[in-house]
């Protein structure tokens, strides 16, 4: 059986690109204000600060945040600084997550502490925390300061229930939902929230958003772990199996122990303990033999349907439209 990933519709291919172009003046802004707030007297967080930031992601929390905004009928200017906080949140946890995880490669570009050092990337990314944390005194609005402090503890949590996770052959769905929940569709749900909460929605619109965003983020994650298994470096831009020499659960791998005979689950169970790939080969035909990649995509596909239902509190707008088809893009995108 082919498991490449197929080429994509082209309404779902087109997704990205017109949610990117609905929201481009407002991230031109949100550039702007993330390079002025990223500089320091300091010449290494400049460096590092802009090798990250500069790397050529999606910007996708920030955008879905500028989205939201106006899908809630926010007129107002806030919604730029706060999406630079919130990418400023992302990119911390993206420096320390290399660190913890030892990682040299990220969207095909030597990662931070492989060029750096570990300590410069963490101290960095202590740094762009704080910034964040000072940009959001700025606005100087409670509830959006509980929102994103919790987010951010939240996200820690996250961070270390992953850490419990690693080498566990026996971690189980539940323990793993637990970790991407906190750890990656806290901050889309933070995002997609504060932009009803700029624009002051009543709280079930809000947390309707909420709704939205922690349902995306889900999806996007999952979608991301199973696309370890069907993509390769250059698309994806990380090593192929790098979820599996790190250690990590992850749901395609917790679905091919369920459904394997007794001796591949063993070393299925193996390589995640050992976090040895000498039988890769065999280890991504046992898992794609297995039926879990189906499966682990039908998983996301459930999430981005209730990300979907999230959205009908809201009043029709092109905008709403745009973020309904990222929740379809998000499982189906091949990087």
């Amino acid at each position: 059986m082919n498991h490449a990933s197929p080429a994509l519709p082209p309404d779902l291919a087109n997704a990205f690109i017109l949610a990117r172009n609905l929201a481009a003046p407002d991230m031109r802004e949100v550039d702007r204000m993330i390079r002025q707030r990223l500089h320091s007297d300091v010449v290494l967080i400049n460096a590092i600060g802009e090798h990250i930031v500069g790397g050529g992601g999606k910007r996708l929390r920030p955008m879905l945040h500028v989205l939201a905004a106006h899908a809630a009928g926010y007129t107002g200017r806030d919604h730029i600084e706060l999406a630079a906080v919130i990418e400023f949140i992302h990119t911390a946890t993206l420096l320390h997550d290399d660190v913890v995880d030892e990682s040299d490669l990220r969207r095909g570009r030597k990662t931070a502490n492989a060029a750096w050092g570990n300590a410069a990337s963490v101290l960095v990314g202590d740094f762009l925390y704080s910034r964040a944390f000072q940009m959001m005194v700025e606005l100087d609005r409670m509830q959006v300061m509980r929102i994103l402090a919790d987010t951010t503890n939240s996200i820690a949590e996250g961070e270390v229930l992953q850490l419990l996770n690693i080498g566990k052959a026996d971690a189980t769905e539940a323990a793993y939902m637990q970790v991407i929940e906190r750890k990656t569709a806290v901050l889309f749900a933070a995002a997609t929230q504060l932009g009803g909460v700029l624009a002051g929605l009543p709280e079930a619109q809000c947390l309707a958003l909420r709704r939205y965003g922690m349902e995306l983020g889900a999806a996007f994650q999952i979608a991301d772990d199973l696309l370890d298994y069907v993509s390769d470096a250059d698309t994806l831009g990380k090593n192929i199996g790098g979820d599996l020499a790190e250690g990590k659960p992850t749901l395609p791998l917790i679905y091919a122990i369920q459904r394997s005979t007794p001796m591949q689950a063993e070393i299925l169970r193996n390589a995640i303990t050992t976090r040895r790939l000498a039988a890769l080969d065999v280890i991504v035909a046992t898992i794609r033999e297995s039926g879990a990649l189906e499966r682990t995509r039908a998983r996301a596909q459930a999430h981005a349907d209730a990300a979907h239902a999230a959205l009908t509190t809201l009043p029709p707008s092109e905008h709403r439209d745009v973020l309904a088809a990222l929740a379809d893009y998000a499982v189906n995108r091949t990087c």
